[in-house]
């Protein structure tokens, strides 16, 4: 059973998913990064000074009743709470993710097209004096028997 999962393992396939897996890992972990550190700075400074990732509702109070500042005081005082600020960073990261990986799969799809577009080499000719076609290394016609030059 050890062996068979070993040839599984080393399949192509399995391994050129494994990779997949770990550079989207650590794509994601990039785009992340950039939505909560340079995109969504710039826009919370021309709303008014706004951090996302502290927009919060509370749902019920801790241990120390609120107001909270940060969502992580809110939370530090087992606070219950509903963190949309979060959320949207998630899904502007999301949305980058999927325009990246859409671009990506645009590319691949071009390409395709290119190769199976290719022109294939011709292997007949046409006889100039019956117009039949014939193979292309034919010295005589077969239809009407004319040598071709």
């Amino acid at each position: 059973m050890l062996k068979d999962f070993k040839e599984f393992a080393m399949r192509g396939n399995v391994v050129d998913m494994a990779v997949g897996i770990i550079i989207g890992g650590a794509f994601g972990t990039i785009v992340k990064s950039l939505v909560a550190d340079v995109i969504m700075p710039p826009i919370g400074l021309l709303l008014g000074g706004v951090d996302f990732s502290d927009l919060f509702i509370t749902l019920k109070e801790g241990a120390q009743a609120g107001p909270y500042e940060t969502l992580a005081a809110a939370q530090e005082v087992g606070a219950v709470t509903i963190s949309y600020g979060v959320f949207l960073n998630s899904v502007i990261s999301f949305l980058i993710v999927a325009f990246a990986v859409f671009l990506l799969i645009r590319s691949i799809n071009k390409l395709q097209a290119a190769e199976e577009e290719a022109p294939e080499e011709p292997t007949t000719k046409e006889c100039g004096f019956c117009f039949s076609e014939i193979p292309l290394k034919a010295t005589r016609c077969p239809n009407c028997t004319s040598e071709l030059g």
